[in-house]
């Protein structure tokens, strides 16, 4: 599963000049305020929201922090998409998604115990990775072509950071510019994907619920809460700029609502309808 650490991530530079023009990247955060940031978020503290006006300057700025994070957390993994409910986009005032960057040392195995203040401003979410079978997978066109380069499905809870001192500062910018926040998660089982129209009718039809260690459940919602099937999720990081490699990672999106950890809190994610009905869960201490 873990990228290639030899191939070449595109630079700032390199994203600017095949999707934007230069002048959307004036308000790039300079390296000190990156290396500030970095700083902050290793050691799980609040800190300033990067002073940045667009998701291209958040582009800019992200690429800095990764570099930097990747150093403490691993390798590039893959990519995950943030913001792929309409609820979340209106919160925070923006019409698209927005891409981050996962890193190998993220991934934790299913049932892990976690510190509930594992960040600065922990959440946690239910989610589900997919992971690329081939490169072809960079030609697809439809959420059905997605499907046929990809080799397996993973219930995913994932424990973002908000990182900000103020969380009104977050709006698309921000939120691009810190990484959305990525910074560990629960990987279940892998279920292989079986090309068949049942299976990808059920990534949307599945309810995907989070229940505590009591049984309660603290939140519900269909996979189609993602952009209206969750490989929707992939075709927009491609069309965003993601380039896929064999093996990659890939975060689709919450589905369902950020929630906050509590020491004492087991939670425990199902993906009903889908292959097995799995589960994923994690531990807060």
């Amino acid at each position: 599963m873990v990228r290639n650490t030899n191939r070449m991530w595109f630079s700032a530079a390199a994203i600017a000049a095949a999707l934007w023009t230069p002048q959307a990247y004036a308000a790039c955060a300079t390296d000190e305020a990156v290396k500030a940031l970095a700083a902050k978020i290793l050691a799980k503290e609040p800190a300033p929201a990067p002073d940045v006006a667009t998701v291209n300057d958040g582009i800019c700025t992200q690429e800095k922090l990764v570099a930097i994070l990747s150093e403490s957390w691993g390798a590039p993994l893959g990519y995950k998409a943030g913001l792929t409910s309409k609820p979340a986009q209106e919160a925070f005032n923006i019409d698209e998604p927005v891409r981050g960057t996962l890193m190998k040392d993220m991934m934790l195995e299913n049932g892990a115990t976690v510190p509930a203040d594992f960040g600065a401003l922990p959440r946690f979410e239910a989610d589900l990775i997919v992971s690329v079978a081939d490169d072809e997978i960079n030609k697809a066109a439809t959420a059905e072509d997605v499907m046929k380069h990809l080799a397996a499905v993973y219930p995913f809870i994932e424990l973002p950071d908000l990182v900000v001192d103020n969380p009104k500062a977050l709006n698309g910018a921000v939120i691009t510019a810190i990484n959305v926040g990525a910074r560990l998660g629960v990987l279940g089982d892998p279920i292989d994907v079986e090309q068949t129209q049942e299976f990808f009718a059920s990534l949307a039809d599945m309810t995907v619920s989070v229940e505590n260690q009591d049984g309660e459940e603290l939140s519900r919602a269909p996979g189609a809460a993602v952009l209206g099937h969750p490989l929707n999720a992939v075709l927009w990081l491609r069309k965003s700029g993601a380039i896929f490699e064999k093996g990659d990672l890939i975060s689709v999106g919450s589905i369902g609502p950020l929630l906050v950890p509590k020491a004492g809190l087991t939670a425990t994610v199902t993906y009903e309808g889908l292959t097995g009905n799995p589960e994923v869960s994690v531990t807060f201490d």
